[in-house]
């Protein structure tokens, strides 16, 4: 329900109760069964977002050719960038191709000026609601790697993804959805669903895949022939795990789940069907688009909106399969990012003018980025390589500030040089607007607690309405 207001702290609990000592041994069994209880709200103060939507586009788009305008690159188009600057920063151009230009114009945007290309004009003429961050940073080149970094703030395998933290610091408010979804649009990331991973939190944090096209989940419809069959399977199922579940977080944890996808077989099926949505709703999205690359997105953005009005804390989307290699243009720049571009940029648009229609911006976090940047230099003469030494992304939304431009690269847009952000202090900031301290929310495993952030991060003020 939204307006949710949060509960009371433990130590106000502790103040306000006169049951003493009986109050401190209430707060340490709710911590023990938080993870059972996965409804439990918790937050270390008043969030300014209930929600996150999360627009990852997988592949590393192209920062000069987005939200980054460099006039040096029209400049110096099609030289050695060493022979237009000065021997002092010669050292950081060693083995790098040719300077290329962007293929596409870029304009300033909106009453905040902002310069966005014309690469995203349905996106650029949301430039005044769009927080822009320029100087981005990743600890690693590599798609697996860095998918995993920017995921869950580690570039291993194995450890929870921000889905997961926020599902387990917050909790969910529907009974009868997840509280963190991944809306495939028929591309999953390098690395796989461990991207979406719950790690060592308990199962119930963990990614649940929604398909935008096709069968939405497996086995939503019941196998068993009959209601009743159904209902004496249930509760046959229900009596053993009891008798076995006792202290066992783990299998209390999959007996949630169980539960979770019986309720999930009603709750589904209506949430997939836009038939209470209008036809200028439908049109705003570009549901019925001539694309199947902008149609197959238009759900996926459709379905995000959706799921955040039945309660869903976390909802991140992929790309749509349109047989491009992903934003990852080693080559055919033009083609790649035209054509991906050309698959999320209304869809992305429509959500945010309908999210802003309803009133639901105002406490949604919207979060825009690739896990990496490219070069402004050329790769195989019409594409860029990986690069993770400075690039963009946007926020809109819950808290943070609207026509906002942040840090910036270098004059060639290769390496961010003023406000160098990471990718801890994202987690840090999106953290924060949920209303969850970085610091406090830890997990103790194998000896230690951990965090999202691990011992890294701050909350970037500067970004904040």
């Amino acid at each position: 329900m939204r307006g949710h207001k949060p509960f009371l702290s433990r130590r106000q609990a502790l103040q306000q109760s006169s049951m003493g000592f009986g109050a401190l041994a209430m707060a340490g069994l709710l911590e023990k069964t938080r993870a059972a209880s996965p409804l439990i709200p918790e937050s270390h103060f008043p969030g300014r977002a209930r929600n996150v939507i999360f627009l990852f586009m997988e592949g590393g788009v192209s920062q000069v050719d987005s939200f980054d305008y460099k006039p040096m690159l029209e400049k110096h188009h099609g030289q050695d960038p060493r022979a237009a600057i000065g021997k002092l920063e010669k050292t950081q151009f060693e083995n790098i191709g040719k300077v290329m230009k962007s293929p596409w114009g870029f304009r300033q945007r909106g009453q905040s000026g902002a310069w966005v290309s014309d690469l995203f004009p349905h996106m650029a003429a949301m430039a005044d609601e769009l927080c822009v961050v320029r100087s981005m940073t990743s600890n690693f080149p590599e798609h697996t790697s860095a998918n995993y970094f920017f995921h869950s703030g580690t570039g291993l395998q194995g450890r929870p993804s921000m889905g997961a933290w926020a599902s387990y610091g917050l909790g969910k408010e529907s009974e009868n959805l997840p509280g963190f979804v991944v809306i495939n649009g028929g591309r999953i990331p390098s690395g796989g669903l461990d991207c979406f991973s719950n790690g060592f939190l308990t199962a119930t944090h963990r990614g649940s895949l929604l398909n935008a096209n096709g069968t939405p989940v497996a086995n939503v419809n019941p196998n068993e022939r009959d209601a009743r069959s159904q209902l004496l399977k249930r509760k046959l199922i229900g009596s053993l795990n009891s008798t076995s579940s006792r202290g066992n977080s783990e299998l209390e944890a999959a007996i949630s789940n169980y539960e979770l996808a019986a309720r999930m077989q009603l709750a589904i099926p209506e949430l997939m069907d836009f038939s209470d949505e209008s036809k200028a709703t439908k049109d705003l999205y570009g549901i019925e688009d001539g694309y199947n690359g902008t149609r197959t997105y238009a759900r996926e953005c459709l379905i995000a909106r959706r799921l955040i009005e039945r309660g869903v804390r976390f909802v991140e989307l992929t790309i749509p399969n349109i047989g491009e290699d992903r934003w990852d243009a080693h080559g055919g720049l033009q083609k790649n990012h035209g054509n991906n571009a050309r698959s999320v940029d209304k869809p992305i648009a429509g959500l945010l003018k309908d999210l802003k229609a309803r009133g639901m911006l105002d406490d949604t976090l919207v979060l825009w980025s690739g896990e990496f940047g490219r070069t402004p230099f050329a790769q195989g003469g019409n594409g860029r390589d990986h690069n993770e030494f400075g690039f963009s992304l946007w926020m809109a939304g819950a808290g943070v500030k609207p026509g906002t431009v942040f840090g910036a690269t270098d004059q060639w847009g290769y390496k961010a040089v003023e406000n160098p952000l990471e990718i801890h202090d994202l987690h840090a900031t999106i953290l924060h607007l949920l209303g969850i301290n970085h610091k406090e929310l830890t997990y103790r495993f194998s000896g230690r607690d951990i965090r999202l952030t691990d011992v890294h991060g701050r909350v970037v003020q500067e970004l904040l309405g």
